[in-house]
């Protein structure tokens, strides 16, 4: 996936934050497939990234805009439009002004949404993908080749343990310092599933492979930082796959086999992350599942 190099919020400053993103289960199912960004009647909505108008009219009789940035596309509503189907626009250019109509006793909003094909993606990954490409860290010379030493020294007092009853080890040893359910996000500030258990390790902790399986996947998200995906096959007749986010980086590659236990990545602070931790998720059967109820 290619993000835009500029991004931003579709309304000036920082808006605040009605309703979070919290896409169904099932793409069929009920749930909220966007933003609902607090604002008054005839402000101004910027384009959150540079791209062409690729819709400006009415849909179920609300005023919607949709702008296209290459794969991705976002869409502003309701929004009377200042701009024509086929214009070019910058980010931070206006598009049009907000009207009434959306989020009712709760007052005036933006819906935004971002879409993938006909996937919802969090339109908070617009931002924080052009800020995280932004970021820079310096270190001293020599600084990699200390923490790649460092790492294989913890790698050897790290061992993989025994596997649980279901047969999945714990990828790292360390204390759970958030767990899978609703919490207050530390990084947006807002109520939302937490989608995974968080383990606080030090950066440069080997990760182990939770059961054998292939990798998947292996990306640089903006939001997971990076991560790994391992599809395990069927186990106890489920189907299981485990990723493994906010990584230092990887040592095995999209196809590669891998057996329980073995190391296949460093834990690092990549992504929306506070500090050095493993976040670990959990499908079984497509469905996001409880890791602690597996491991």
């Amino acid at each position: 996936m290619v993000w835009p190099e500029r991004a931003g919020w579709p309304l000036a400053g920082a808006p605040r934050v009605v309703r979070p993103f919290d896409p169904p289960a099932r793409r069929w199912e009920a749930g909220h497939r966007g933003l609902d960004l607090a604002a008054a009647a005839g402000e101004a909505v910027l384009a959150a990234a540079d791209g062409v108008v690729a819709f400006a009219g009415t849909v179920a009789g609300r005023p919607v805009l949709t702008v296209r940035h290459g794969a991705l596309r976002t869409t502003y509503e309701p929004v009377r439009a200042a701009v024509a189907v086929g214009t070019r626009v910058r980010a931070g250019q206006r598009v049009g002004w907000v009207q009434p109509g959306h989020c009712g006793r709760r007052g005036t909003c933006l819906h935004w949404g971002l879409l993938r094909g006909e996937e919802y993606l969090d339109p908070l990954l617009l931002p924080t993908a052009a800020t995280n490409r932004a970021e820079l860290r310096l270190l001293p010379p020599g600084s990699a080749a200390l923490a790649q030493r460092r790492a294989a020294g913890r790698a050897a007092t790290a061992p993989a343990g025994a596997p649980g009853r279901h047969g999945f080890l714990l990828p790292v040893r360390g204390p759970v310092t958030s767990r899978f359910g609703p919490r207050l996000h530390p990084v947006l500030g807002v109520r939302r599933l937490h989608d995974g258990t968080d383990f606080g390790v030090p950066c440069g902790t080997p990760i182990r492979a939770a059961r054998g399986g292939t990798v998947v996947e292996r990306v640089l998200h903006p939001a997971y930082g990076h991560r790994l995906v391992l599809d395990h096959g069927e186990v106890a007749g489920h189907r299981f796959r485990t990723s493994y986010n906010h990584a230092l980086g990887w040592t095995v590659p999209v196809g590669a086999r891998v057996h329980r236990g073995q190391v296949v990545g460093r834990v690092g602070s990549t992504g929306w992350s506070t500090g050095c931790h493993l976040h670990l998720m959990m499908e079984v059967d497509g469905a996001l599942a409880d890791p602690e109820q597996w491991l």
